[in-house]
C-alpha cells in the first residue's frame, strides 16, 4: 500500500519527544514482530512474509527491544549491532526495522502497543509471534491486556506447535480463536481475537544461534 506523502512527511515527524515511527497511516494494516533479533535469521524474515501473505497486511514493523525482561541479557549483542543486521536480513520494502523501543524506555510489550495504538489512531496492528511464544505467552506482562488491544497471530515453528495452543495462553484465549480460513479478516477483528498459521517448520532459533556463537567465540 503506497502511503500518502502527508503520511510519509508525519512518519518522519517526532512524536512523543525523540521517538521516530516508521511509515503508518490509518487504514493501513500493519503487522509487529518483537524480539532481540540476536541475532535476526531466515524464519523472521519467512514468518513476517508469511504473515504479510495470509493476513493481508500492508507493512510489518520489526521491533528490536534493547532486551528481554524474561531472559539474561548479559550476553545480549548491541542494541545497534542488531538493529543493523535487521535492517540487513529484512531487505523487503514492506519490512520497516525500527528500535523506537528504547527512546520509549521499555523492553514490555504492552507498554509498546499501548503507546502505538494511541499514538496511530485508525492503524490496524496485529501483534506477530512464533508458536514458541505462545508457550509462554502468560509469563509476559500484562498479556490478558495485550490481547485486548491488538489482534495476534501465530506462526507455526517446528516443534513447539505441537503442544503450544495446549498451553495456558491457548486454553484461556481458546474462545477468541478464528479459523485460519478467516486469516484475512484478523487485522479488522476486534480483540481479543487470535489465529494460528500453518505454513512455516523452520527450524532456526535465535537462542541456538546464540549459543553456537558463543562456542565459536569460546572456542578462539
Amino acid at each position: 500500500m503506497l502511503l500518502p506523502s502527508s503520511s510519509r512527511a508525519a512518519s518522519a515527524a517526532v512524536l512523543h519527544g525523540r521517538i521516530v515511527l516508521p511509515p503508518y497511516a490509518p487504514g493501513v494494516r500493519i503487522g509487529l514482530f518483537g524480539g532481540t533479533f540476536d541475532p535476526p535469521h531466515a524464519a523472521h524474515r519467512a514468518a513476517s512474509l508469511l504473515a504479510m501473505r495470509r493476513l493481508g497486511l500492508d507493512r510489518v514493523w520489526w521491533l528490536v527491544t534493547p532486551g528481554n525482561p524474561l531472559k539474561d541479557t548479559q550476553a545480549l549483542a548491541p542494541l545497534a549491532e542488531r538493529l543493523s543486521a535487521a535492517r540487513a536480513l529484512a531487505h523487503h520494502p514492506r519490512i520497516d526495522v525500527s528500535d523506537f523501543e528504547a527512546d520509549l524506555g521499555t523492553s514490555f510489550t504492552y507498554a509498546t502497543i499501548k503507546y502505538l495504538v494511541r499514538r496511530c489512531p485508525g492503524v490496524h496492528f496485529v501483534w506477530i509471534m512464533g508458536a514458541d511464544n505462545l508457550r509462554h505467552f502468560h509469563r509476559w506482562q500484562r498479556w490478558r491486556d495485550i490481547a485486548r488491544l491488538v489482534p495476534i497471530a501465530v506462526v507455526d515453528r517446528l516443534g513447539p506447535s505441537l503442544y503450544s495452543t495446549a498451553g495456558v495462553t491457548g486454553q484461556a484465549l481458546a474462545w477468541a480463536r478464528l479459523p485460519e480460513t478467516m486469516a484475512r479478516a484478523l487485522p479488522n477483528r476486534k480483540p481479543p481475537a487470535w489465529i494460528y498459521l500453518h505454513g512455516l517448520k523452520s527450524p532456526l532459533s535465535s537462542t541456538a544461534l546464540r549459543a553456537a556463537r558463543a562456542i565459536r567465540r569460546t572456542a578462539k
